[in-house]
């Protein structure tokens, strides 16, 4: 059985950084496509950062220069190191591992920005 479990989020003040974790078992991890989405209260989940099994790494404009993606195939863990964080990057954010058809999701750790 598929599990993602995140972790690292928490409340930072604007300009500060947070580093999530997502350790995943059941999955076929170092094959696959991993990466992170997020939810803002009333938005729709978006994409922020994926990283192929190849290594290559589309972030979304908005976290471009701030957030760096990162895997470690050994461990089945999937990071995103955020700095200079804003208060636009608030929400609910979900790992997300993606190989075919198959498509595995964590429950999500909160991310609030404010001063």
């Amino acid at each position: 059985q598929a599990q993602l479990v995140e972790s690292g989020g928490g409340e930072v003040q604007p300009g500060g950084s947070l580093r999530l974790s997502c350790a995943a078992s059941g999955t076929p991890f170092r094959i696959s496509t991993v990466g992170w989405y997020r939810q803002a209260p009333g938005k729709q989940r978006e994409s922020v950062a994926q990283i192929t099994s190849g290594g290559s790494t589309p972030y979304a404009d908005s976290v471009k220069g701030r957030f760096t993606i990162s895997r470690d195939n050994a461990k089945n863990t999937v990071y995103l190191q955020m700095n200079s964080l804003k208060p636009e990057d608030t929400g609910v954010y979900y790992c997300n591992v993606r190989f075919g058809r198959s498509d595995y999701w964590g429950q999500g750790t909160q991310v609030a920005v404010s001063s």
